[in-house]
């Protein structure tokens, strides 16, 4: 059976409904895409309770908030537009072709308008669905303040999430706060620390891609051009292919590519995204890099959590990016691989630093203080990661804290010593990221 998707106005294409149960879309292509993943509640740690004990309530939260669903990058969507005029240009040969049925949708032409950048309308949707369900699930904690990263998809998915929060009313009131923080090298951001690190790169994470490229891209393109002979696939071409299943999924909701591939090679290309982020924004960033840039957040955790100020919020909303979640990871050393991710393979299925898990679009960090009257001593802190308690394993000191995944806020403070110890432009930093010029 077949029905017509238009993923753009004038423009359509066909796939196969069996090629897109729930079954395949969720054990195969949904949460299986990196940090391109729609959003999807994180597996369940095995053993890990997942309630706190009835005498326990959570006093602050700390929400960090990914924007939602977006276009491709304007740096990704050549590899997705220069196939498409490939595959344009060899209409003809494509008429001809015997292709298998996951195939058969570029008969009928493969066109689509992907933009670039901002929020997709399942994006939208994502953030709208997380702020209903963060009032339900702390109704009893309030605050009058939303920071965001300024940037275009970052704010427009904390105006979505306050909509949903505060009610239709709250962009044209005074009484909330919403405030943006630049992402610039000249602001120094817990959101974007990497900004103003001048002796951080990119590259790092995308070197490590290209060498992954070499490896694991042909043997895909060559089955391709079996199928496809003298439409003269490259390899760019299947980059392109694999964006266009993660980028209509992002967009629309489906997408006739994500079936061209077999479940190893969509493992593979969420292997790619893992490098890509732990090579540029994780544990693999030059010597203590990672954990430095995460600790700008880290600080800003544990001073709020110890109030060290004297005025901590009980509610914190921030929005920004993947990256910061990772960087936050990295530096409480968690999502830690005992052997580093090898570039070439092979692929360590039981990999800890999995970004379809930490990172998909919308993905949400929750760190919760609590108190209990009998159950735990003192405040205690809990990570929610996606809708799922991740264990804090550097700080646990009890059973009970391997139970429930916490552990007490003095464990807590004095695990994270390396990031406590730091703040931007003293020597450390200046000793990992180049003098601080700001």
């Amino acid at each position: 059976m077949w029905f017509t998707l238009t993923l753009s106005a004038g423009l359509s294409t066909s796939v196969a409904l069996a090629s897109f149960s729930p079954v395949s879309e969720t054990s195969n292509v949904f949460d299986r895409l990196g940090n391109l993943s729609p959003y999807h509640r994180a597996p369940p740690i095995p053993g890990l309770k997942t309630t706190l004990p009835g005498d326990c309530s959570v006093d602050q939260v700390m929400l960090m908030q990914r924007h939602g669903s977006r276009w491709p990058l304007a740096s990704e969507l050549p590899f997705i537009q220069n196939l498409t005029y490939k595959l344009g240009n060899a209409s003809d040969v494509i008429q001809k072709a015997r292709l298998p049925p996951n195939m058969a949708f570029l008969k009928d032409g493969y066109v689509t308008e992907l933009g670039h950048d901002n929020l997709t309308a399942p994006g939208r949707k994502e953030l709208f669905t997380h702020g209903v369900n963060f009032l339900l699930e702390y109704p009893h904690l309030h605050t009058d303040t939303i920071l965001a990263g300024a940037q275009d998809r970052v704010i427009e998915s904390a105006q979505w999430f306050g909509l949903a929060y505060f009610g239709r009313y709250f962009h044209n009131t005074s009484a909330i706060n919403f405030t943006t923080i630049p992402e610039d090298s000249n602001t120094v951001s817990w959101i974007t620390p990497m900004d103003t690190c001048a002796l951080w790169d990119y590259d790092y994470g995308n070197n490590a891609t290209v060498t992954w490229g070499t490896v694991y891209l042909p043997p895909i393109t060559k089955r391709l051009n079996k199928l496809l002979p003298d439409v003269g696939l490259t390899d760019y071409d299947t980059h392109g292919a694999l964006y266009a299943c993660a980028y209509d999924l992002a967009a629309y909701g489906v997408s006739p590519w994500c079936d061209v591939f077999t479940s190893k090679e969509i493992e593979d290309f969420e292997y790619e995204l893992d490098l890509l982020m732990n090579g540029a924004f994780g544990y693999g960033l030059p010597g203590e890099m990672g954990p430095l840039l995460g600790s700008l957040y880290v600080n800003k955790l544990v001073g709020r959590f110890t109030n060290a100020t004297g005025d901590a919020s009980p509610l914190y909303l921030e929005f920004g990016h993947d990256t910061t979640i990772d960087m936050v990871l990295t530096a409480l050393g968690l999502a830690k691989d005992r052997v580093p991710l090898p570039v070439k393979g092979p692929i360590n299925p039981s990999r800890e630093w999995r970004t379809s898990s930490q990172v998909p679009f919308a993905a949400k960090m929750v760190w919760e203080r609590f108190t209990c009257s009998k159950s735990f001593e003192g405040p205690q802190i809990r990570l929610l990661l996606n809708d799922v308690t991740y264990p804090l394993s550097t700080c646990s000191k009890t059973r009970k804290d391997e139970s429930y995944g916490t552990c007490s806020l003095g464990a807590f403070v004095s695990v994270n010593n390396f990031s406590t110890s730091i703040q931007w432009g003293d020597a450390t930093w200046n000793a990992t990221c180049g003098p601080a010029t700001l």
